[in-house]
């Protein structure tokens, strides 16, 4: 239903509700507190414990104008309660002078108190409702315009009475494994009588999640069991000693993943594998590798990637370890003679092995015998990208690698259909990077660091994303730029973002490697891939806002020259708990060991949210619940398969969700 036709929202409302991605009653009933208030856990200011998180009903006196100290931003305001004076002080939030008035609220935040000064820093606010009607468990929603959590919290009541909700669990299974209702499960969440009733909806709504979405998976992906079509001649030997072409020794694990693509492509079944490892593992030689195996045999390959930073270098490596086969580059930025010429010398067979882009995509790029397909950074992809690619070549054997570990115990259910190789260890080129957490106080001493390392001839990577939400606006990576070019004007800097044409990144991209900057400010588009080997600092602004596998992924584009490199995390917010997190990555160099870590600490509804930088499950993304949850869907989703209960519904259902979710796939 519209949201117009809802009480309560008006024309210009629904523009606001809009702006949160909002524009029917089934989206709004499906966006999710953020967190919770209990109102029954009031806090005295005067009883409160230094660091201790409280909620404080209080009088706002006053709002002091935004203060502006270097890159800092700061609102202050003076509160009072039972006689008690004290502030709240927000960070890089200016915004929020202009909702404050003076007034009954309640406050939400971290106490800090120093030398008997008292202050909540960066809380969380709401005007103190008439009668103070707010009870029990009150949902806390982001925000956006002018909605307030009042209106949100009454809009949501009225779409509840009205939008249907409906389970595609088969009844059977239900009763069988004595499920409960779907439809009280969503009341419970958006306006919990308990902690308990808040968790067993939490976990209902997820359940419901993952059974259509692993039912999506079965009906998109099929039968991987596929009987082989292209017959390779390729010998051990031929493979052996094509190995030697790459100025290293193959470790064991590189050995062990060549090994089972081999036996795979020489087997009667088709390989569809997933080839997975930790940052300079090495997978880009056990692909190549396995690109060969084709070539080798008579036939051609392709090679694919996200962006044409990436697809470029790759393309180079691609020459270099193939002098002997004809290698094309194929990309969005590639002349129109250029690609009428590759396109014509691919169907006719005069193009081995084709490296590129998006474009590579096609319906006109035909290949005349392609039998191997690479996928690199799948998680860049979504799944109807990665069928396109394979469906370029009747048969074609498929190899997607991921440097992006996702918990083991995930991979098993989302990769089911995949036969999982992962490379365990790390060429022993490759150096430790330090990683340290960097206090505010020491920003002005990092700087300095950096400008004495880059007149030494190093490169450093400033790495920033921008969120606009409740919460307050991160550095911008624009702003960064601009304010870094003061700070060091001795330096010299280059800008890469996101909404930049392909081709401008490439360009900006090969400057910084031929050291025609000595700093790179960017946003997480360096992520993956990119090979600057004398790069030796990683500098992450609000490194809160990132999972562990993804400040991971950064830190690993330095450390890949000979020289000792440095991973720097700056915090946004110094709170125990985003400390604790990111300390971690001192200690911890493994990314699979990582990414179960986050998993933990964060919950599996984070683990795929914004701040992992993807849209994989995000309407789901702030209820709380256990990776056993994953694991039942499984379970369930299995059994409705096998005794093809309700098959054409939860078809229709999966099929609906797989259309929502088909560019977009594990971050």
């Amino acid at each position: 239903m519209k949201l117009t036709l809802l009480r309560g929202v008006s024309e210009k409302r629904a523009k606001d509700f809009a702006k949160l991605n909002i524009t029917d009653t089934a989206e709004l009933v499906r966006y999710f507190p953020r967190t919770y208030l209990d109102m029954t856990n009031r806090a005295s200011v005067r009883e409160v414990y230094h660091n201790d998180m409280a909620l404080l009903a209080c009088t706002l006196v006053s709002v002091e104008p935004v203060r502006y100290t270097g890159r800092t931003k700061m609102v202050r305001a003076l509160l009072e309660q039972g006689g008690d004076n004290f502030t709240a002080v927000w960070f890089n939030m200016p915004y929020i002078a202009q909702k404050l008035k003076p007034g009954e609220y309640l406050f939400y935040g971290r106490v800090q108190n120093y030398y008997d000064r008292i202050s909540l820093v960066n809380p969380s606010f709401e005007p103190l409702e008439r009668n103070d009607r707010l009870k029990g468990l009150v949902p806390v929603y982001p925000l956006r315009g002018a909605l307030t959590q009042r209106v949100l919290r009454e809009c949501i009541a009225n779409a509840l009475k009205t939008e249907p909700i409906h389970t595609v669990i088969p009844e059977e299974l239900i009763r069988k494994y004595k499920l409960s209702p779907l439809r009280q499960a969503y009341f419970d969440v958006h306006r919990p009588e308990s902690q308990t009733r808040l968790s067993n909806a939490s976990e209902r709504i997820a359940l419901e999640e993952y059974f259509t979405l692993i039912s999506a998976f079965k009906l998109i992906k099929g039968d991987k069991n596929e009987a082989r079509i292209h017959r390779y001649t390729v010998t051990e030997r031929e493979v052996a000693a094509f190995e030697k072409r790459f100025p290293f020794t193959f470790t064991a694990g590189q050995q062990g993943a060549v090994r089972a693509i081999y036996d795979n492509l020489t087997s009667p079944v088709r390989m569809n594998r997933l080839l997975q490892g930790d940052v300079g593992s090495g997978k880009t030689a056990v692909a190549l590798t396995g690109i060969f195996m084709a070539v080798k045999s008579g036939f051609q390959a392709v090679y694919l990637s996200p962006t044409e930073v990436l697809a470029a270098q790759n393309y180079q490596v691609l020459c270099k370890i193939f002098p002997d086969y004809r290698v094309a580059y194929l990309a969005g930025g590639s002349t129109a003679k250029e690609k009428r010429e590759i396109k014509a010398a691919l169907a006719s067979g005069e193009i081995d092995i084709l490296c590129g882009t998006h474009a590579v995509l096609q319906e006109d790029v035909l290949f005349r015998d392609l039998a191997f397909c690479v996928c690199d950074e799948q998680h860049r992809f979504g799944v109807s990208q990665r069928n396109m690619l394979s469906e370029k070549g009747s048969g074609a054997d498929v190899l997607v690698m991921s440097a992006t570990p996702i918990p083991r115990t995930l991979s098993l259910i989302f990769y089911g259909d995949l036969d999982i190789t992962t490379i365990p260890d790390k060429p022993k080129e490759r150096q430790e990077i330090s990683t340290s957490v960097i206090p505010a106080y020491k920003y002005e001493d990092m700087l300095a660091y950096i400008r004495r390392e880059t007149k030494a001839g190093k490169q450093a990577y400033f790495v920033c994303a921008k969120i606009d939400d409740d919460e307050g606006q991160v550095t911008s990576v624009t702003e960064l730029y601009e304010e870094l070019k003061g700070k060091l004007f001795d330096v010299r800097f280059a800008l890469l973002h996101g909404k930049m044409k392909e081709k401008e990144k490439a360009e900006i991209m090969t400057a910084f490697k031929n050291k025609e900057y000595d700093c790179l400010v960017s946003t997480t588009v360096i992520e993956v891939g990119v090979d600057v080997p004398n790069a030796t600092i990683m500098v992450v602004y609000n490194a809160e806002r990132f999972g562990l596998s993804q400040l991971h992924q950064l830190r690993g584009r330095v450390g890949r020259g000979s020289d000792k490199s440095y991973c720097f995390l700056l915090v946004g917010s110094e709170s125990e708990t985003a400390l604790e997190r990111l300390n971690i990555l001192k200690t911890t160099t493994d990314g699979f060991k990582l990414a179960e870590k986050d998993l933990e600490l964060r919950g599996s509804g984070d683990f795929f949210g914004t701040r992992q930088s993807g849209k994989f499950l995000n309407d789901i993304k702030n209820l709380r619940y256990s990776t056993d949850v994953i694991f039942a869907a499984k379970k369930l989703s299995d059994e409705a398969f096998e005794r093809r209960l309700n098959f054409e519904e939860i078809k229709d259902a999966a099929i609906k969700k797989y259309d929502s979710l088909k560019d977009v796939v594990l971050n």
